[in-house]
């Protein structure tokens, strides 16, 4: 198991909250909608095309292609900021990042067409809120992607005072936030069930009390 990079206490619980090397690929892995056309001499990132970056003068004439060819509707420019680790992000990072004039560019293009679109939200037409919903898509596709390629895929264990391990403890949660409001849900299930495995005992344990008392009584009465 990987190293522990935080410790919660909560109901009585212990959540440890773990980086989690063995993430999938959400690209590769996942399905989605996007299409994710990316260039790098270094990092293989994005999806699986056959495009070639020197078969285009330029970033714009790749976009043109992408509409022409690919019948891209909404289609958003990807860029990679590389400084101790890389991070992808919809749109320039300069102003988001330190040095990002000089650890940050264009590595390509995330796009859906038309007719995805349009089967999954437009009830037949590609209207205004179609196009909306389309790429509040495209942009959770990259803040996935982002999560994935820097480093923000967790697990949690829960443990009782005693180290027991819950069963329910996971991984591959993409988000730190969204890793600690499982965990906690799954702690809230454990911390449920030994209540209730507690007010069983209890229970049986007093009718027990009631029947030694009543055996008791009895004994006096027949001894008298």
């Amino acid at each position: 198991m990987d190293y522990c990079i935080e410790t919660i206490e909560y109901k009585g619980l212990e959540i440890k909250i773990y980086p989690d090397m063995d993430a999938q690929d959400p690209r590769a892995d996942y399905d989605h909608l996007g299409h994710m056309v990316c260039f790098h001499r270094r990092y293989d990132l994005g999806d699986k095309h056959d495009l070639k970056h020197d078969d285009f003068e330029g970033w714009k004439e790749m976009s043109e292609y992408l509409i022409k060819e690919e019948r891209a509707a909404i289609i958003l420019p990807l860029y990679l900021y590389d400084h101790s680790g890389i991070s992808m992000r919809v749109g320039s990072w300069v102003g988001h990042a330190q040095h990002a004039e000089w650890d940050s560019g264009q590595v390509g293009w995330i796009y859906m067409t038309k007719e995805d679109a349009v089967s999954n939200w437009g009830k037949g037409r590609f209207t205004k809120k179609v196009r909306e919903k389309a790429e509040a898509c495209l942009r959770s596709e990259v803040t996935e992607y982002d999560q994935y390629i820097s480093g923000q895929v967790y697990g949690y264990v829960v443990e009782d005072e005693q180290g027991y391990v819950d069963e329910e403890s996971c991984w591959g949660f993409f988000g730190y936030e969204y890793c600690v409001e499982e965990a906690k849900s799954a702690a809230d299930w454990m911390a449920t069930e030994k209540q209730e495995a507690m007010d069983k005992e209890f229970a049986e344990q007093l009718r027990e009390n009631v029947r030694l008392a009543h055996f008791e009584r009895c004994s006096e009465l027949i001894a008298a």
